[in-house]
């Protein structure tokens, strides 16, 4: 009954029905206290798989809470009453409410619901990064990114920076597209200043060291920032939840390390195609599954990044690129209907429109390079067109910064449209150009 509106936060010593405090938080943040009593409940498959406890209200507290009445209290209570009972103190959350809006209480939203709106959506690739000093210093206690990425509490905080300081209308979840091989049990490190680095896996003998059923530990932790995240953001702020698409994802799985032409995964998925599909299988079921803790812990929306989509001709990038997203996409809308899908194939170029309608995204995120009169083009496929100001731009600023936003503004205007970059912020990026890009788009009319 409870679990997806309340979360248990520490326990705390109390004989049976010994009364506690709950602490209620609306949709503004305001408080109101309560008194509660909360008896352990055992688990059944009916469920949620993160309820440990009732809290019981009384008549006078649940009228405090207006919507949240939780009406089996008392029963609960009288099936608790011979037994003694720990109590714990609690932090009661509008979670529930929060997670089906209307399309006009989330922004970010609207577009996928049919609505042009002006000012468009806004929120940056790579927002939560190394240009900010908050982040630096999360960074540094955490020990190493990976570890960062792991820790529910610091991942959720990194995500949370950039909107305090901005005001995004969504917030992406913090983590990394490498978590799925690193979950999978391929060795996965990061280097400073020589990114990430992994034991390659260059043949079909090599998938054996992949463990499918062993990712759950590592997709829990991530699925607990969603959580932590979906509690804490405003209810008017959309969440977004991502992996790596199964190509780029074998990419670097293949070669060890990023490259400029992906040339190892090229060269088995030519050399052995059969092999390589196996590979690919593999990423796009423990992606799915990946993808759907995501939405079940609280996630609005999802995206897809395929950020080697360009490096393949257009046969292979119908096999390797179009086909395992297409089945991604067919998979997760039958588990999870009305949850958008964004597909980002960076560098698809020309092929970017047949990408949009042969694997059903509901919106494209386009790259730098593409044309804003190709982007209108794409609107006509019935897709939300998200992108495209070039990052470097943000490091630059001034007055270039002002009219290329103006003219993807005006480009966009009365169309499905969310502002973005054609890629992620750079380190060098200074935070108050990105301020001056938020208050700019604000502004527009």
């Amino acid at each position: 009954l409870l679990g997806d509106r309340y979360r248990i936060l520490e326990p705390s010593s109390g004989d049976s029905h010994d009364v506690h405090t709950a602490r209620f938080c609306n949709t503004k943040r305001k408080h109101y206290e309560s008194i509660g009593k909360l008896a352990p409940c055992a688990r059944d498959a009916s469920q949620p798989q993160d309820l440990v406890g009732l809290i019981c209200l009384s008549e006078e507290a649940a009228d405090k809470l207006g919507t949240t009445v939780i009406s089996p209290a008392s029963t609960a209570l009288r099936e608790t009453k011979k037994r003694r009972i720990r109590f714990y103190k609690i932090e009661v959350c509008m979670v529930a409410e929060a997670r089906s809006p209307s399309p006009t209480t989330r922004r970010f939203l609207a577009p996928f619901h049919g609505q042009s709106i002006s000012p468009p959506p806004i929120w940056l690739m790579r927002q939560a990064g190394r240009y900010l000093p908050e982040y630096r210093a999360t960074r540094e206690e955490a020990g190493s990114f990976l570890k960062l990425c792991y820790n529910p509490k610091l991942a959720a905080e990194v995500t949370l920076q950039p909107i305090r300081r901005y005001g995004f209308d969504a917030a992406i979840l913090f983590a990394d597209i490498l978590i799925v091989p690193d979950a999978l049990g391929q060795d996965v490190r990061f280097e400073t200043g020589e990114g990430p680095r992994l034991d390659p896996i260059t043949d079909q003998a090599g998938l054996k060291r992949l463990d499918p059923a062993a990712t759950g530990e590592k997709f829990g932790l991530i699925c607990e920032t969603v959580q932590r995240l979906r509690q804490d953001l405003a209810v008017e702020t959309a969440l977004i939840g991502f992996c790596g698409a199964p190509w780029t994802v074998a990419t670097y799985m293949v070669g060890g390390k990023g490259s400029p032409d992906q040339a190892d995964a090229r060269s088995w998925a030519y050399r052995d195609p059969d092999g390589f599909q196996k590979l690919i299988d593999i990423l796009v079921e423990v992606s799915i599954e990946y993808l759907s803790g995501q939405v079940k812990a609280g996630a609005d929306v999802l995206q897809i990044f395929d950020s080697w989509a360009g490096s393949l001709p257009d046969n292979e990038f119908a096999r390797w690129v179009i086909d395992p997203t297409r089945v991604m996409v067919e998979q997760l809308k039958a588990r999870h209907p009305g949850v958008p899908i964004i597909g980002f194939p960076r560098g698809a170029g020309a092929s970017t429109a047949e990408f949009v309608t042969a694997t059903g995204v509901d919106g494209v995120s386009c790259d730098t390079a593409m044309p804003l009169c190709a982007m209108r083009e794409l609107n006509e496929l019935d897709v939300v067109v998200q992108g495209n100001l070039d990052p470097l731009l943000l490091v630059s600023g001034g007055a270039a910064l002002d009219r290329r936003v103006d003219e993807i503004l005006a480009a966009m205007k009365g169309r499905r449209h969310i502002f973005n970059l054609g890629h992620g912020i750079t380190p060098p990026t200074p935070p108050e150009n990105v301020a001056r890009l938020v208050e700019r788009i604000r502004a527009a009319t």
